[in-house]
C-alpha cells in the first residue's frame, strides 16, 4: 500500500534540517556530559540529560499523535493509554531484572507482590525476564489493544468529537484497573526501583546517556516513516479521509482500512515511545493513564503546529520545557491555567501552530513573488528573481 521513495524525495529542507539538529543533540548532550568537567559551563548535567530524554520521549507520543490527528483526522484523547501500555512492558522487564537484589531479597515475586501476599508470579508476567519478548510485548499490546478498539470504532464509522469522547474513555477505564491491587501491575505505586537494563545500571551517567542517543534515533527512525506515509499515495488518501471522508469512501476507498493502519501503528510509537521513558524517570504508575496526559499531548501537537511532523516535535519540547520551567517557582500552583491559556492563545492567534504559521508565511510569500514576477513579466519589465522567488515562478 505504501510505496517506497529515496531518501532525498521523503527529505524536504525542513525535514533535513530536523533530523540534522537532533542527530547534534544526540551527539552533543552525551558529549557536553560525559566529557566536560562538573565545574565547566558547558557541563550538562546527569539530571538535563534525563529530562531531555524524556521530551523526546515526549516528542514521540506527539509525532504519533500528530500522524493520526493531523492527516487522518482522528483526535485521540487516549494516547497516554498506548504510551502507558508500553511504559508497563519496560517496567515489568526491569522489575524481572532486580531478582534478589529486592527489599524482600525474592528471587521470582516483586516486592509489592511479596508485601500483597502473592503465592506465585502470574502467567502474564512470565517471560519479562527476557529483553526480546519485553521488546516484542512493547510493540504488540498497545497495537492489538488499538487494533481491537479500532476495528470496532471504525467499522461502526464513529467519527468526530463522539471517537474521542471513547478514545479518553478507554485510558480513564485503564487508569482505574491499573489502580486496583488485584491487577498484579503493583497498584496505586506503579512500577519502580530499577536495577538493571540489558546489565547497565540504569541510574550510572553512561547508561542515561545511552538511552537519550537510543530515544533520538528512535524519534528520527519514527520521524522518517510518518513522513514515508504522508509522502505516499497512501498519506494522500489520509488527507483525503480528513478533509472528505463521506467523498472518498464514495470514490471506492476502504476508509475503514486505512484509519486503521494508521491508528494502529500510531499505538505502536506511542509503546515505544512509553518504553523508552520508563527507565530514564525510574517509574510507571496508573497516573501515565490519566485522560489529562493525553489531552496534554494533544495540546503539544496544536502549539508545535498540526499536520507538520516537525512541528509536533517542537510544540513537546517548548510547552514542556515550559511545564518544567514554571512549576519549579512561585507560577507552579496555575501551570494547568497558564497551558489552557496557551492552548486558547495559540487557537486564536496562531490556528496553524508555530511550524504551520510559518510554512504559510513562507508559502505566501513565494506566491506573492511569483506573482509580482508575472505581472512584470506581462507588462515587460525584466526582473531579477531571487533564487525562492524564481523557484516558485517556475
Amino acid at each position: 500500500m505504501i510505496k517506497a521513495f529515496p531518501l532525498t524525495r521523503l527529505l524536504d529542507r525542513s525535514a533535513a534540517v530536523f533530523l540534522v539538529l537532533l542527530g547534534a543533540f544526540a551527539i552533543a548532550i552525551p558529549a557536553l556530559n560525559l566529557l566536560t568537567p562538573d565545574d565547566a559551563a558547558l557541563h550538562v548535567s546527569t539530571y538535563l540529560v534525563a529530562l531531555f530524554g524524556k521530551y523526546v520521549c515526549y516528542a514521540m507520543l506527539a509525532l504519533s499523535i500528530d500522524l493520526i490527528w493531523g492527516y487522518a483526522g482522528i483526535l485521540s484523547l487516549g494516547h497516554g493509554a498506548f504510551f502507558a501500555l508500553g511504559g508497563y512492558a519496560m517496567g515489568m522487564y526491569l522489575m524481572r531484572q532486580i531478582g534478589a537484589r529486592g527489599v524482600y531479597a525474592n528471587p521470582i515475586l516483586p516486592d509489592f507482590m511479596v508485601f500483597l501476599n502473592w503465592p506465585e508470579l502470574p502467567v502474564y508476567w512470565y517471560g519479562f525476564n527476557y529483553f526480546v519478548y519485553a521488546a516484542l510485548m512493547v510493540v504488540l499490546v498497545p497495537g492489538l489493544l488499538a487494533f481491537v478498539f479500532g476495528w470496532f470504532a471504525f467499522r461502526s464509522r464513529v467519527t468526530g468529537v463522539y471517537l474521542s469522547i471513547i478514545t479518553q474513555a478507554m485510558t480513564f477505564a485503564l487508569m482505574l484497573g491499573f489502580f486496583r491491587n488485584n491487577f498484579g501491575f503493583g497498584g496505586n505505586n506503579g512500577l519502580t526501583d530499577f536495577k538493571d537494563i540489558l546489565g547497565f545500571n540504569v541510574q550510572a551517567e553512561g547508561t542515561r546517556n545511552a538511552l537519550l542517543f537510543i530515544s533520538c534515533v528512535a524519534l528520527a527512525v519514527s520521524f522518517l516513516i510518518c513522513r514515508a506515509i504522508v509522502s505516499s499515495k497512501f498519506g494522500k488518501v489520509l488527507i483525503a479521509i480528513r478533509d472528505a471522508e463521506a467523498r472518498t469512501r464514495f470514490l471506492g476507498y476502504r476508509v475503514e482500512a486505512y484509519k486503521l493502519f494508521v491508528f494502529t501503528l500510531s499505538a505502536c510509537m506511542a509503546g515505544v515511545a512509553g518504553a523508552l521513558y520508563v527507565p530514564q524517570v525510574g517509574i510507571i504508575n496508573p497516573s501515565e493513564f490519566a485522560p489529562g496526559n493525553s489531552i496534554e499531548a494533544v495540546i503539544w501537537v496544536a502549539v508545535g503546529g498540526r499536520g507538520t511532523l516537525t512541528g509536533a516535535v517542537l510544540g513537546a519540547f517548548v510547552v514542556n520545557y515550559a511545564k518544567t520551567f514554571f512549576t519549579s517557582g512561585v507560577l507552579a500552583p496555575y501551570w494547568l491555567f497558564m497551558l489552557g491559556s496557551l492552548f486558547v492563545a495559540v487557537t486564536l492567534l496562531l490556528p496553524r501552530g508555530i511550524v504551520g504559521t510559518y510554512e504559510f508565511w513562507r508559502a505566501g510569500r513565494h506566491e506573492r513573488s511569483a506573482a509580482a514576477l508575472s505581472a512584470a513579466a506581462e507588462d515587460g519589465v525584466q526582473v531579477e528573481a531571487t533564487p525562492p522567488a524564481r523557484q516558485a515562478a517556475e
